[in-house]
């Protein structure tokens, strides 16, 4: 399984973007991760295999989750954006290779916040 991210970009603060992801088979428990410059990766926000989301502190109430195409296409809307959410946001989910699950991440996509 490949995942595909899109729907980054520059925008104001205050403002807000939605994040594509896109699978190109079966998925379970995506998750969004953001990594800003001189940082470790951190997480963001994601489906438990329960399909339960989950928002860290910092983005809770702000930022919602979202899938369709069976789940395999997973959305993260992001309002009221500041400039600490500058990262590269990076999407990853679980697939079955030989019945085990193995973690997939896409290549990322630049979300940069203007103060």
């Amino acid at each position: 399984v490949t995942l595909v991210e899109s729907g980054g970009g520059f925008v104001q603060a205050g403002g807000s973007l939605r994040l594509s992801c896109v699978a190109s088979g079966p998925i379970y428990a995506p998750s969004w991760y953001r990594q800003a410059p001189g940082k470790e990766r951190e997480w963001v926000a994601g489906y438990e295999f329960t399909n339960q989301t989950r928002y860290a502190d910092s983005v809770k109430g702000r930022f919602t989750l979202s899938r369709e195409n069976y789940g395999n296409t997973v959305f993260l809307r992001m309002d009221d954006l500041k400039p600490e959410d500058t990262a590269v946001y990076y999407c990853t989910a679980s697939w079955r290779l030989l019945g085990k699950l193995v973690d997939a991440w896409g290549q990322g996509t630049q979300v940069t916040v203007s103060s």
